[in-house]
């Protein structure tokens, strides 16, 4: 079968669903709740395997503890490779917290400012966004800019955009969801805006910038900003129910390890990578964790101040009508629940 083929069928799947999964799945979510708690993390994963996930990673940094690594199911299904505990993944939304930080480097030394608006930035693109010269940067960090978002177009999934332009077209000519900074609404456009803001500032492109300020600095040689720059037999395979093919070679942006996560996340909420200036920027524009999705991939990096814990989990498989991620939320709870006891 050829990859338009393919990608034909992943449409269809995106945009019906299964009947099967429509009926079971609300009842699996009650059954996933009432069940007693597993003593250790590895049951709870092997549970949740039983539950209709491909296969599962998760690293659980703990104060006063080394960190450690639980995995379940599959690194690919088809080969029968287990799940690696250091395997790439593909961490979606929870690029925004590396975006959100490189941000607040550049605000601090001068060369970004929190209240130019895109009008400022990027005057070329001033006919296509309403309220362009009313948007600030910090509008669109904290997802208060009111632009429509591009990844909510129809099909979006079954075969993205692959250029600023081509993205941008999305939403040309849609009007305002919301007059700036009157509301909130989750828009992956603001952080398309913002990459390209920081591209052009820099000069180059700004995961340069990261890797320099951020990743060096903690040692994490496992981010990447795409798969060219990957082995992919080293990337943890994603599967989307009603669709039967390995979705991990479709690009979708940031990949790292969970281990990498980690690091990145406990550094950032400790605020080791910051100076005082950066660390008070940074706390007044966004949050301090994250989750993400695309097809095959879900993941969530989470910091839990009163057991002092970072956790990350990574689960490789997502489901049309988004069973799966509530199912995810309702084992990371438990997870939560066995680490503190």
């Amino acid at each position: 079968m050829t990859k338009k083929q393919k990608k034909r069928i992943l449409r269809i799947v995106l945009a019906i669903g299964t009947p099967i999964s429509l009926f079971f799945v609300p009842w699996l979510l009650v059954w996933a709740w009432i069940l007693p708690l597993p003593n250790t993390v590895q049951e709870q994963l092997d549970e949740a395997i039983g539950h209709g996930f491909d296969g599962i990673i998760v690293y659980v940094d703990q104060a006063g503890k080394p960190p450690k690594y639980f995995t379940a199911g599959w690194h690919n299904r088809e080969l029968k490779i287990p799940a690696k505990p250091q395997a790439l993944f593909k961490i979606a939304s929870i690029s925004k917290l590396y975006d959100a930080a490189a941000v607040t480097k550049l605000v601090s030394d001068g060369r970004l400012s929190l209240d130019k608006t895109i009008a400022d930035y990027l005057p070329q693109i001033t006919g296509i966004i309403d309220n362009s010269d009313k948007i600030t940067l910090r509008m669109m960090i904290q997802h208060r800019s009111g632009i429509p978002n591009f990844t909510d177009a129809p099909n979006f999934w079954a075969a993205p955009t692959k250029s600023f332009k081509e993205s941008l077209s999305l939403i040309q000519g849609k009007p305002a969801n919301f007059k700036p900074g009157e509301d909130y609404e989750y828009c992956n456009t603001n952080y398309l805006l913002i990459n390209k803001i920081m591209d052009d500032v820099l000069g180059y492109d700004n995961f340069q910038y990261i890797q320099k300020e951020i990743l060096l600095p903690l040692n994490l040689n496992n981010t990447f900003s795409s798969l060219s720059e990957v082995d992919i037999d080293n990337v943890m395979s994603g599967y989307h129910v009603g669709y039967p093919y390995d979705l991990k070679e479709d690009e979708h942006g940031m990949l790292a390890t969970a281990e990498n996560v980690g690091i990145f996340l406990r550094a950032l909420n400790e605020g080791s990578f910051f100076n005082k200036r950066e660390k008070e920027i940074y706390t007044s524009i966004y949050e301090y964790e994250h989750s993400g999705w695309v097809p095959g991939y879900q993941s969530f990096a989470k910091y839990y101040k009163d057991i002092d814990a970072t956790v990350v989990q990574f689960y490789s498989t997502t489901d049309p009508k988004l069973y799966n991620w509530n199912l995810s939320e309702i084992i990371n709870s438990r997870i939560k629940k066995i680490i503190k006891n």
